[in-house]
């Protein structure tokens, strides 16, 4: 399963209310639904929170979470006519498509997994990470779901974890932006803050974090939930183009 986050920022212009609710409203079940290969769809849109990781911080305004089943159904997804012809076509109407990141990865699971949908009032963190200078993929890969996952278990609060591992195809012709995604659920911001301030995150995640992860390549954002498809996956097209 390749679990795809997409970073989208609004158009020039476009205030971040606007665009998140032209992206729930409009985008989302107008056009990036229609696309049959998709089996799950979560758009996050992005809450206000201090404590975010990131310098500069991140101009995104919300996440796209699309869940397909392989790559070939992944580039059928990408010559389909409600791509090419519909969710393709849209993106200049609310979205600066030449800052959207695009990060396809493998899921991890780790200690409560991910909650299927997150209660009223919940928040979640999404990290993007690149891993030390130097430092061998299999053995950050390891250490993501090892030390750092337990470290990331022990944060008071959490109520799910995510570690996802960006797949083998993006580092064919170099190094991609990013090795890999994880989230983390909390009951709301003030959970989410008390765990940034407990001594689990302070003493522990957050040193882990620096043995492993270039923090000049460490971003977060906290968001809220809007699940379109899902959080059970729709049925399977029965070819690949369908």
């Amino acid at each position: 399963m390749i679990h795809q986050f997409i970073l989208a920022a609004p158009r020039p212009g476009m205030e971040t209310a606007d665009f998140q609710r032209y992206w729930l409203e409009v985008h989302a079940v107008r056009y990036a639904a229609k696309i049959p290969q998709i089996r799950r769809y979560l758009v996050d849109t992005r809450v206000p929170f201090d404590g975010d990781l990131g310098d500069p911080p991140l101009p995104h305004q919300g996440i796209a979470e699309i869940w397909l089943d392989d790559e070939q159904r992944q580039l059928a997804s990408m010559q389909s006519e409600e791509f090419l012809q519909g969710a393709r076509l849209d993106e200049p109407n609310w979205a600066a498509f030449w800052q959207t990141i695009v990060v396809d990865t493998t899921p991890h699971e780790i200690g409560l997994g991910a909650p299927a949908d997150a209660p009223p009032g919940g928040v979640k963190m999404t990290t993007l990470l690149r891993r030390s200078p130097g430092m061998p993929l299999e053995r950050y890969r390891e250490a993501t779901l090892d030390t750092y996952a337990a470290a990331a278990g022990g944060l008071p609060g959490v109520r799910g974890h995510l570690h996802c591992h960006t797949r083998d195809g993006a580092y064919v012709f170099g190094e991609p932006p990013f090795d890999s995604v994880e989230q983390m659920w909390f009951a709301d911001l003030d959970a989410l803050r008390r765990a940034l301030e407990s001594r689990a995150y302070t003493d522990h995640l957050r040193k882990e974090r620096e043995a492993l992860a270039d923090p000049r390549h460490v971003f977060s954002m906290t968001c809220e939930e809007h699940w379109i498809i899902g959080p059970e996956p729709r049925p399977r097209p029965r070819t690949l183009d369908r």
